[in-house]
């Protein structure tokens, strides 16, 4: 398996209160520093991010982050959280949202990411990389 992904339900805070929407966190070997997050509602995606799976996994611990991407636990209602800040800066607008997710199913993930690929073990084959290139 080079691939895993799992579907986490997030709340989107806003100023009426929260938002409930999924999320789906992927990983893939081909690219192992990096975790993709869809934000979806229903059918439609909302949003894309990527951020580095370290940054996730220090995140679910202690805040990290400043700038475009922090992780940030917290004592939620309903348990351990982690608060997810995004900041968009495009078209000369700027655009922030603020996300909370069950910090269990972050974790549970990150666990599942790590059976891919070790931590600490991530490194790009560039020859494997070119080779497939070429083969193209």
């Amino acid at each position: 398996m080079s691939r895993v992904s799992s579907l986490i339900a997030v709340r989107l805070e806003t100023s009426e209160g929260a938002v409930p929407l999924f999320a789906r966190f992927s990983y893939s070997a081909r690219s192992p520093y990096a975790v993709q997050a869809d934000f979806f509602d229903g059918l439609s995606v909302l949003a894309s991010w990527q951020f580095e799976r370290q940054m996730l996994a220090e995140g679910v611990r202690r805040p990290v982050g400043e700038g475009d991407v922090t992780f940030c636990p917290q004592r939620g209602a309903g348990g351990a959280e982690v608060r997810i800040g995004l900041r968009n800066h495009e078209d000369g607008r700027e655009g922030h949202a603020v996300l909370r997710a069950h910090a269990g199913a972050l974790k549970a993930f990150l666990n599942r990411t790590y059976a891919v690929v070790g931590e600490g073990e991530e490194f790009l084959d560039l020859d494997k990389l070119l080779e497939e290139f070429l083969a193209r």
